[in-house]
């Protein structure tokens, strides 16, 4: 029984490291503006519920042009698309 419960955390914990993008860290004086990369992005028809920086990427909720809920991870300097999850 004790071997299933620390099975059961050591999969819980790696599927939580898994869910974080791995997002290049770039020096904070060549990140994108935060209301730059906000205005690019909804430019391309993204609408942001919520906009933040998570570790070294700029991070959205909202959804795409299609109306599809979006968790999207950009890399701050290029905007390139690091991770996403679309429902």
């Amino acid at each position: 029984m004790l071997k299933i419960i620390a099975m059961s955390a050591a999969l819980g914990f790696s599927g939580a490291a898994l869910a974080k993008a791995d997002c290049t860290a770039h020096p904070k004086d060549q990140w994108m503006k935060e209301s730059d990369a906000r205005a690019q992005l909804e430019g391309q028809g993204y609408k942001i519920k919520k906009f933040k920086v998570d570790g070294h990427c700029y991070e959205i909720y909202g959804t795409n042009k299609e109306g599809k809920k979006v968790e999207i991870y950009f890399d701050t300097r290029t905007l390139d698309v690091v991770k996403s999850e679309i429902d």
